[in-house]
Order: structure tokens, then C-alpha cells, then sequence
């Protein structure tokens, strides 16, 4: 007679890794525009679902009135990154550079930023959380880089100090 030994095995459930993915049906209703408009500039974005079911952040820049940004942010629910390391993006720019921006309280004034660049094809761009800078308008901050345990806002910005049309697809934005 043969005995069987079974071993239980216990775990404690990673995080979960998604903070939005636009592949399955998105409910934008969190996602909020934020122009240049706020400081009397005259920049236009918009947020949508793309035909294909992909976020898309598209617009036009102006300078007039001194403006010249348009941003998208999502709101959450405070979500832990204690077992993470980096932000992956999954996204189709138009060749032109933007900003992506993490806070870990919303109501702090400044966010953690990093710049990337859009080739025109599907990217997934990592992003390593402690590369992060402190950035208030533009000014980086005399304050450690991303160190944080969670976060529960994310953005992208677009202000590249020219007049342009831009659009930004996304499929999903994940922890790693």
C-alpha cells in the first residue's frame, strides 16, 4: 500500500498588477482632462475609447495666452506597488514626446514624472518607479525620487512648447 503525502502550500496573493487596461470594456467616467485652459490657455484634449477599444488622448496644442499643455488623469483607488518595481505602458504614440505622471496621494500638489518618446509603433515602455522625479509646473523639486508604497493617480502630458496636433493610443498600463 502506497501513501500519498499532499502538501498544502500557502501563499499570499500578489497585488494585482493591472492599473487600466483599455482591452477589455473601459469605463472612462474616471478619466479627466486637464488643459491649459485652467491658467487661460486656449489647448484642447480630448479622452475616448478608439474604434478599436484602445484609450485615446488626442488634441492640439496652442501657446497663445501663455498655454501650452493637455493632460489626462485617472483617479483610483489607492493601489499597492510594495512588490513592484516598474510601470509598463502599453502605448502608440504619434512620434512626439510626453510625460507620464504618478502621484501616491491625489491631493499632493506635485506628481513623480518621466519623460518618453512615441516612435509611431505599439511600445511598451518601462518605466522603473524609483526613476521618478518630484515635478511641480514644470520645476523639478528639491525631493527624493519615487519611493512610495502605493500609488493612486496616474497621468499623461503632453507640453512640448510648440503648436501640434497629438494623439496617444493605449492599450494598458501595468505594475512589473
Amino acid at each position: 500500500m502506497m501513501k500519498l503525502m499532499v502538501m498544502m502550500v500557502m501563499f499570499t496573493p500578489m497585488a494585482t498588477p493591472i492599473i487600466f487596461d483599455f482591452t477589455q470594456k473601459s469605463n472612462l467616467k474616471d478619466w479627466v482632462i486637464v488643459d491649459d485652459d485652467v491658467m487661460g490657455g486656449k489647448s484642447s484634449g480630448s479622452f475616448a475609447l478608439s474604434p478599436e477599444g484602445h484609450g485615446l488622448f488626442k488634441g492640439v496644442i496652442s501657446l497663445d495666452n501663455n498655454g501650452g499643455f493637455s493632460s489626462v488623469r485617472y483617479k483610483f483607488d489607492r493601489k499597492s506597488v510594495k512588490e513592484f518595481t516598474k510601470i509598463v505602458l502599453k502605448i502608440k504614440g504619434d512620434t512626439k514626446k510626453y510625460q507620464f505622471r504618478i502621484k501616491s496621494n491625489s491631493q499632493d500638489y506635485y506628481s513623480y514624472i518621466t519623460t518618453f518618446e512615441t516612435n509611431g509603433n505599439w511600445q511598451e515602455i518601462e518605466i522603473p518607479l524609483q526613476s521618478m522625479i518630484p515635478s511641480f509646473r514644470g520645476r523639478t523639486l528639491d525631493k527624493p525620487n519615487f519611493s512610495g508604497d502605493a500609488i493612486e493617480e496616474i497621468a499623461f502630458l503632453i507640453a512640448n512648447k510648440r503648436v501640434e496636433k497629438f494623439q496617444l493610443l493605449i492599450d494598458n498600463i501595468v505594475l512589473k
